[in-house]
């Protein structure tokens, strides 16, 4: 569990860092007409959602209008910070599609569990509202391609809460160094996070809390039991609702291997993997994963409780290795290497990419503009399918060969009902 801990802390800091990137845009939004405001509605409010509230109500063109949780204890807390922070307390809905029809919600803020991300975020783009969706992006690929159309048929702006792409400046340096072929012929991408070395225990099964309402909570997933680690905040370490620290994390830190190296979809996947904690979890704390792409290197995946061997200091890192060095990339920082030395003084490639506003400040910028987002739906789909194929190659002990063409595992259909969930009833993908 310290990787979300350190993630939530990273949160708060790379909110800090994009309002200080965007202080003068913010000074001149102050005074914006309500005409330049933009209204919006927040579906999902435990720890991720409260602290995208809080972060989104610092740029003073968002007007908070409506909230949204299946917990009323989650929307108590959301509303009074809402009242204390602008004075007025927003309606509060258990159900979002109430939230939807609302008319003065112009875009919506989805941080609910990974297996709701994909609902809401189809049905706000049909009722005409833009979209800043939490990562992962979607729980099963063809979730993530129904996002895709349902934002590109309804003309949305959309953004992945995948604010390292943005709120940091190190990765445009990374990837400008990646392209300027300082490394030369890249054979091999290495990623690692280090997971949890702690179980959760093993709580039994029981009545859900009184304010929890534990169906709307579960979904589309399958009805089971009420179990204390089944829901909030642990919810990822079971294979009904996310992924584990693999698909959690592995946005945050692949995208900069998709980036700087233009990666589309691997053609083959392999992993193998345990949980080796006391608990009840199903999620693997120990994964190895392996990916082909066309024309491009070996991409591998590790997660581990002693994150990449070698590198133990670094908690997450992608590490790209060519044929004239290598270079070590984390969140803040970079390194380059020669024949396992480490260099500092190399010439730099010019800065190509410019910084960012802020990741939220571009999503509310691109709001006005209608100019897509960096890490837009179709963005976020390209990049998603990776984790979501290495888990079902986990979870069928089997090498994947993916045809991205028709976006479907080939020779094993095993393994192809699982990159669509069947949607427990009355749901169905919208």
């Amino acid at each position: 569990m310290q990787p979300n801990r350190r993630e939530f802390l990273i949160e708060t800091a790379a909110g800090a860092a994009a309002l200080g990137l965007a202080g003068r845009n913010l000074r001149a939004q102050a005074n914006a007409a309500p005409s330049e405001r933009i209204n919006m509605g927040f579906i999902g409010l435990g720890g991720m959602g409260s602290g995208r509230l809080e972060q989104f109500m610092k740029h003073p063109d968002v007007n908070v209008t409506a909230l949204c949780d299946v917990d009323e204890a989650h929307l108590r807390h959301a509303a009074g910070l809402v009242e204390q922070t602008r004075g007025k307390r927003p309606p509060t809905f258990g159900d979002f599609r109430k939230l939807l029809e609302q008319k003065d919600v112009d875009a919506v803020c989805v941080a609910t569990p990974d297996h709701w991300h994909a609902l809401p975020t189809i049905l706000a783009c049909k009722a005409g509202k833009d979209v800043f969706c939490e990562k992962p992006l979607c729980y099963s690929i063809g979730e993530g391609r129904a996002m895709v159309a349902a934002a590109a048929a309804n003309q949305r702006i959309t953004q992945l809460g995948n604010h390292i792409h943005n709120d940091y400046p190190n990765y445009r340096r990374a990837v400008e160094l990646v392209r300027s072929g300082i490394l030369g012929k890249i054979d091999r991408v290495s990623c690692w996070i280090q997971s949890e070395d702690k179980g959760l225990v093993r709580p039994a099964d029981g009545t859900p809390p009184k304010e929890l309402d534990y169906d709307f909570w579960l979904g589309p997933a399958p009805k089971r039991s009420y179990n204390p680690n089944r829901s909030h905040f642990t919810f990822r370490y079971f294979w009904d609702y996310s992924g584990g620290v693999f698909t959690d994390f592995w946005c945050h830190i692949t995208d900069v291997a998709y980036w700087a190296l233009e990666l589309q979809a691997p053609t083959s996947v392999v992993t193998l993997g345990n949980r080796n904690l006391d608990d009840n979890a199903e999620t693997p704390n120990q994964m190895e994963v392996v990916y082909e792409y066309p024309g491009g290197p070996m991409l591998t995946w590790t997660v581990g409780p002693r994150g990449f061997p070698g590198f133990e200091n670094h908690n997450i890192g992608c590490l790209f290795q060519g044929s004239e060095g290598t270079l070590l990339v984390d969140y803040t920082t970079h390194q380059l290497f020669v024949k396992g030395k480490p260099v500092t003084d190399f010439q730099r490639p010019p800065r190509t990419i410019p910084d960012s506003p802020g990741h939220l400040r571009e999503f509310l910028d691109s709001i006005k503009s209608r100019q897509l987002t960096t890490c837009n739906v179709d963005y976020a789909h390209r990049l998603t399918k990776g984790a979501l194929l290495g888990t079902i190659a986990y979870r069928t002990g089997r090498r994947l060969r993916w045809d991205d063409t028709k976006e479907r595992i080939t020779g094993d259909s095993e393994a192809q009902r699982l990159a669509t969930r069947r949607y427990r009833k009355p749901w169905k993908l919208a």
